[in-house]
């Protein structure tokens, strides 16, 4: 039996299954969940799904009425915890990246454990664990489970619309080095099975609103910072510059990487002021150049080689002057 036929033999055993995934939802996160939630009901079992927060906006055109937020509704989501025999933890290997009111609940838990992950350095907390860095996507590992547990026939349109979208944003629309040839095979499989992906594409990209596309033009003109030495670009964004262009969740998710587009980039730097906290954002291209690291070291956070997060309690002035001081340690200097 391998481990994705294990892990189909614990979803058939299982009265009270709960599907989590970290704090900061984005669209693996929210891809994968959903993917999973209908992979188990097309099984003829039940589960739900708890999340630490509210997903950004743009992924709403997806139905998420099935998932119960912890910042919402902690009762529910407690209640949901204790019962669970089986709880999915999918897309984060460590039990902080929940946040610490669901960590409590999830490090309580008295039910099985299975960790879906593709980050590196996993921790040793799940009883069953599929984890696979060289992975694209969370959202590629649930299509691995349902054809490698001998139920392919199963994905569906609704099933295989929110896996594409999870592939789709974490690999950068299928331009970051994690995209394998299995990746594409897996992207085959889903279109095989009904999903339009020229609709997700329009459905995801085409949600810019004004105050939006006012932030980013103004982080771009107003704030941006390139450090020419090292090819490294940075925005930094106070509460009172998110809160003039009416901020909402996933306005600034698609600043690195626009910084990174910009000719000669090696890395990109987008921190916001939000929670009374910096919250960073490290993109980079190629294997010399890795942000995990510097953000692991210095800013309580980690991911993957070229695509990584963390988080600060400086001020935005801070701040910037610490990246600008760390920069010249992690990054060559061109003569």
């Amino acid at each position: 039996m391998n481990i994705y036929e294990q892990v189909e033999a614990e979803i058939q055993a299982a009265s009270h299954i709960v599907i989590t995934a970290h704090k900061s939802a984005d669209g693996d996160s929210i891809g994968s969940s959903l993917g999973l939630l209908y992979f188990i009901e097309k099984l003829g079992k039940k589960a739900v799904v708890c999340h630490p927060d509210k997903a950004p906006d743009y992924l709403y055109w997806l139905d998420t009425t099935a998932i119960i937020l912890m910042e919402e509704n902690p009762e529910e989501v407690t209640a949901q915890m204790k019962k669970a025999d089986l709880i999915f933890c999918l897309d984060y290997n460590a039990t902080n990246r929940v946040g610490p009111d669901m960590q409590a609940l999830l490090e309580e838990a008295t039910g099985k454990k299975i960790m879906i992950d593709h980050h590196l350095n996993p921790e040793d907390f799940p009883t069953l664990s599929i984890s696979e860095t060289t992975a694209s996507s969370t959202a590629q590992l649930i299509v691995d489970l349902i054809e490698e547990s001998g139920h392919i026939e199963l994905l569906n349109e609704k099933i295989g619309t929110p896996l594409y979208l999870g592939i789709l944003t974490d690999t950068g629309s299928f331009k970051f080095n994690s995209v394998k040839p299995r990746t594409h095979e897996i992207l085959a499989k889903i279109l095989a099975a009904g999903v339009k992906h020229h609709l997700i594409h329009e459905k995801l990209n085409d949600t810019n609103t004004e105050s939006r596309l006012r932030l980013q033009g103004y982080a771009m003109s107003e704030k941006l910072e390139i450090l020419y030495d090292y090819h490294v670009a940075i925005i930094s964004l106070s509460k009172e510059e998110l809160a003039k262009y009416n901020f909402k969740k996933g306005d600034t998710d698609s600043l690195a990487n626009l910084l990174l587009s910009i000719k000669g980039m090696k890395a990109a730097i987008v921190f916001t002021e939000r929670d009374g906290i910096m919250k960073i954002s490290f993109r980079s291209k190629g294997a010399e150049n890795p942000v995990n690291v510097l953000a692991a070291e210095h800013f309580d956070g980690g991911g993957h080689a070229n695509a990584a997060g963390g988080m600060s309690d400086l001020t935005v002035g801070e701040t910037l002057e610490k990246l600008k001081e760390l920069i010249p340690q992690y990054f060559l200097k061109e003569e």
